[in-house]
């Protein structure tokens, strides 16, 4: 036996060598794999380092070149006109998206309470006819349990002979009626529970709006942002409010000192009859009732019109009449709709 084993091995010892080879081969392909994934991270960052530092850079440059404007005197006076307009871009952008918000919570909070009114009434309907089977199972019960009483209490006054003759039919009586109302009481109950269930009911839950009324938002927000480009556009500073958010600082020369200080009255006098004029909501109305009827979608899910459709601007005098004329504010992305309309 002992020249066997010289000659072909223990094979107890062969297994176990054989399974610290695998337990050996199983870690090195887990330790490369972990080393191509952190390999893959390392390239990774080191992407995110080199835009950080580009973003660095680029801001950086921006910095500097921001630093030589206001230095210079001749300039520095159209940097403070520049931010003037891009800062009244960007409340302007914000009314917007306020009014927008507002009307949607609104039309979501109006189609909640009419979804909820219905519900309630099929609630209270479900519930009342449940009501009326319970009223009449319970008459059912009550009169089972008379019939019951009426003929457990003649079986017991039966006397000896009556009850050899009629006695097993008034027991099979007597155990008919006991399960009749056995199953009138376990149904009694069912409808109980019926009724709670349906009165612990919880309502549905806040819908999305449909189609029909997030067209609707859109042309008021169209129309809201007409109001403010017509309200702007006197000394063409909702063109100017435009064109400082599509360039850099510095692109732009408005002018002389004199020029850039008369131009920042005008502003803050446009500001200032902004935030005071609240009474035109009959105007929005008006003007988005005529926007939509010229307005062309691209089909029947989408509730953003085409832009050259909407592209008349609608303006009401004193007397009432209306003054159209070409003004694609859509198109232009005008105070940032793109982002602001449902969809």
């Amino acid at each position: 036996m002992s020249s066997l084993t010289a000659i072909f091995g223990n094979s107890e010892v062969k297994s176990q060598d054989s399974d610290k080879l695998m337990d050996l081969y199983w870690n090195r392909a887990e330790l490369k794999k972990e080393f191509a994934g952190m390999r893959k991270e390392q390239f990774r960052l080191q992407d995110v380092i080199k835009q950080q530092e580009g973003a660095k850079c680029r801001l950086q440059q921006k910095l500097d070149h921001l630093e030589s404007l206001l230095v210079d005197a001749q300039l520095s006076h159209n940097v403070v006109v520049f931010y003037q307009l891009r800062g009244l871009g960007h409340k302007c952008e914000r009314k917007v998206a306020k009014f927008a918000e507002q009307l949607k919570q609104q039309r979501e909070q109006k189609r909640h309470s009419s979804v909820l009114v219905t519900w309630n009434e099929q609630r209270q309907a479900e519930a009342k006819d449940v009501e009326l089977q319970l009223l009449e199972k319970r008459d059912a019960v009550l009169q089972l349990e008379d019939q019951l009483q009426a003929e457990q209490r003649r079986l017991a006054s039966m006397s000896g002979l009556k009850r050899l003759f009629s006695g097993r039919s008034a027991m099979k009586l007597v155990d008919g009626l006991a399960g009749e109302l056995e199953v009138a009481v376990q149904k009694e109950r069912m409808l109980n529970e019926a009724i709670d269930e349906i009165k612990n009911r919880q309502p549905p839950d806040h819908q999305g709006l449909e189609i029909p009324a997030k067209r609707s938002i859109n042309l008021m927000i169209i129309s809201f942002a007409q109001q403010l480009y017509i309200h702007f556009a006197e000394f063409r500073i909702a063109d100017l409010i435009k064109e400082s958010t599509e360039k850099s600082v510095g692109a732009i020369n408005y002018g002389t000192r004199y020029e850039c200080d008369e131009l920042l009255g005008r502003i803050q006098k446009s500001i200032e009859s902004m935030e005071q004029s609240t009474e035109f909501a009959d105007v929005l109305q008006k003007r988005a009732k005529m926007i939509g009827e010229l307005a062309k979608f691209p089909g029947s899910n989408d509730a953003v019109p085409i832009a050259d459709t909407a592209a008349t601007l609608f303006q009401f005098d004193s007397n009432g009449l209306v003054r159209k004329s070409d003004a694609n504010l859509v198109g232009e992305n005008y105070w940032g709709m793109s982002k602001i309309f449902s969809r």
